[in-house]
């Protein structure tokens, strides 16, 4: 059978793809590349990938692709699961014959539920990494016999086994010539990062404990599995013959830092290639890492800082101290790394006191780049299980009408209200500095593209700031 690997339509500029971490329209356009769909679909003759937001498809241009297909796979999240039902079952409408499938952490924590409110539109749903599964089931095996899914039979709802997490991931094949084959590589694109850019991973699973963190809970394990560096070196020469046009290579596993022998190994193997590239890391990365990571190419990092609190990141079992994240910050900028930092509003101990600590830590880190989030507690994470037990969620849903995250989180001293508003104050005071404006000034006036860049991103922002005070005014 034909499978079709689809992002379905949402919101404009909606970033909730399989590879996002937030699932909501962004400040400045971002968009992160569909890279669990995008295995699978190596994987299966006749495969096709569509990404809906990036490619500006609509609910009728995805179901007159979706007609020429057997299969429709598609990757949904805890915010969105209505709408892709509905594109599910537009799915069903126009071709009876169509298996529909859903993936993603929402299922496979939910599975049972989210087959009951989807009724007749879904026939599957697979839980955890679904790679081989739908490898099988276009292969035409029984579904019993498929293990990671869950389905009705007879009005019942059938689990299969759990497929345990893949240990061999040099057995998948290259994300990248799937990119290259089906989608605009040049409408990805990260604010911080040199654009545009490619995504890849070389493991899957992250040891941390954070509570918040979706993918290492629900999906992708807290047990680390890493691509053997030679594999890793294979694919991103492939990238670099294959893509000309990519300026910026991103590894966006969960930590690339977190096996700090792994990470050197590929920094040395890739160091030839010459190319920029960017990881996620946590603040702790050792000196000597960074060093040689940084002679091999790395321009730029993604580094959780979460909050400036140092109660709070006990409260989120971080495991990284403010101590060691000043420490971290400082050896980057010695060796001339760029940070975007990112940072949570609303996590467990949050107070007005907090809010401020937390923006004025970000002020004295003086990163390059930051975001701030709305703590979100999406089923199956640890910090989920508090909310409910606490009787902290507020409402279930996570984003409002225009794809903008909503703050579901409301403590008996501290609103959700007041929450949702510390993010334009957060960031606010951080970009409306005037060391950072100086700095911003000054790359205008040596730099054309820069200029014209924060240009852009600045009318963005101010625009997402305006649906986003217009959507709380509604409430």
């Amino acid at each position: 059978m034909k499978p079709l690997f689809l992002n379905p339509p949402t919101f404009e500029d909606f970033d909730g793809g399989a590879g996002a971490r937030y699932q909501a329209s962004r400040e400045v356009t971002s968009f992160w590349y569909p890279t669990w769909l995008c295995y699978p679909a190596g994987m299966i003759e006749g495969s096709r990938v569509v990404d809906a937001p990036v490619q500006r498809l609509d609910l009728a241009a995805c179901l007159a692709i979706a007609k020429d297909f057997d299969v429709v796979v598609m990757y949904t999240s805890t915010p969105t699961l209505a709408i892709d039902v509905a594109t599910a079952r537009a799915v069903k409408a126009q071709k009876p014959s169509t298996i529909t499938v859903l993936t993603g952490p929402h299922v496979t924590i939910l599975s049972e539920d989210s087959l009951l409110f989807a009724g007749d539109a879904v026939d599957i749903v697979c839980r955890g990494e679904f790679d081989y599964a739908i490898k099988e089931l276009c292969e035409g095996r029984e579904w019993e016999r498929i293990d990671g899914i869950s389905f009705r039979k007879e009005g019942k709802v059938v689990h299969t086994a759990d497929r345990p997490p893949i240990e061999d991931l040099d057995a998948l094949p290259f994300v990248a010539p799937v990119y290259r084959r089906d989608l605009p590589i040049s409408e990805y694109v990260i604010p911080h990062f040199k654009n545009p850019y490619v995504s890849i991973y070389s493991s899957r699973g992250c040891p941390s404990k954070c509570i918040y963190c979706l993918w290492p809970q629900t999906f992708s394990g807290q047990k680390m599995r890493t691509r053997s560096p030679q594999n890793v070196y294979e694919e991103i020469k492939w990238i670099v013959d294959n893509i000309p046009e990519m300026r910026e290579l991103s590894f966006d596993d969960d930590t690339f830092s977190a096996d700090r022998k792994h990470a050197r190994a590929v920094a040395e193997l890739i160091k030839p290639l010459g190319i920029s590239w960017t990881i996620n890391a946590r603040a702790n990365c050792d000196y000597e890492t960074l060093k040689i990571m940084r002679e091999a190419g790395l321009r730029h990092l993604v580094v959780g800082y979460e909050s400036g609190n140092e109660q709070i990141l006990k409260n989120i079992k971080k495991g990284v101290t403010k101590e060691q994240a000043i420490q971290f910050t400082k050896d980057c900028k010695k060796l001339g790394l760029s940070i975007h930092g990112a940072f949570i509003m609303g996590l467990p101990g949050e107070t007005r006191e907090t809010i401020r600590e937390t923006i004025e830590y970000a002020k004295q880190l003086d990163l390059n780049s930051i975001q701030a989030s709305l703590a979100s507690p999406y089923p199956g994470t640890e910090f989920y299980t508090l909310c409910q037990e606490q009787g902290w969620i507020a409402s279930d849903d996570f984003i409002d009408s225009t794809g903008h995250q909503k703050c579901v989180i409301n403590y008996p001293h501290l609103s959700n209200a007041e929450i949702f508003a510390s993010v334009e104050e957060f960031y606010n005071k951080f970009y409306f500095r005037p060391k950072y404006i100086a700095r911003s000034v000054m790359k205008m006036i040596t730099d054309s593209q820069e200029r014209k860049k924060l240009l852009k991103e600045g009318k963005q922002y101010l625009d997402y700031m305006k649906k986003r005070k217009q959507s709380q005014q509604c409430k």
